[in-house]
């Protein structure tokens, strides 16, 4: 797996205050395209925290259920990339934050059920949902959607 670094401020792990790990979900189907979700007009992949307590995989699990209300049991992720960033009095003055992104690659043909989902208040506000993109025109779309 690929690991990205940012660390302009050459924070080093004894200065951190806070760790937040994240999950991003690259769900791609037999047809070549790329589930996405799109809420206050914006494209996202799939992606929750970490909670306490929870492992990678876990996450994903219940990430996945809970944006698309597939149910997985014994999928295979692949890891593709993770990204560290550290940041130095953020999100407040002498607070130093650390934040990991672990992006997966799951592919599955799993239909969506929208009866198993749990959307936040701000995903309902937004009129969240759910569009299968084909993978060729997918940095299209997000090009183009990161101008408005």
């Amino acid at each position: 797996m690929k690991i990205i670094i940012h660390n302009k401020n050459n924070l080093k792990e004894t200065d951190i205050t806070e760790v937040v790990k994240r999950v991003k979900i690259l769900i791609i189907n037999s047809n070549n395209e790329i589930l996405l979700g799109y809420s206050h007009n914006d494209y996202q992949f799939p992606s929750e925290h970490v909670e306490k307590g929870e492992n990678l995989d876990q996450t994903i699990k219940r990430e996945i259920k809970e944006e698309t209300g597939i149910i997985l049991k014994n999928q295979n992720f692949k890891p593709l990339v993770k990204v560290i960033s550290y940041y130095k009095n953020w999100p407040e003055k002498g607070k130093n934050r650390k934040t990991e992104i672990n992006y997966y690659e799951l592919k599955t043909d799993e239909k969506t059920n929208l009866n198993n989902t749990e959307y936040t208040e701000s995903e309902k506000d937004g009129h969240f949902e759910l569009k299968y993109i084909p993978l060729e025109n997918v940095q299209k779309i997000l090009k183009e959607n990161a101008k408005k």
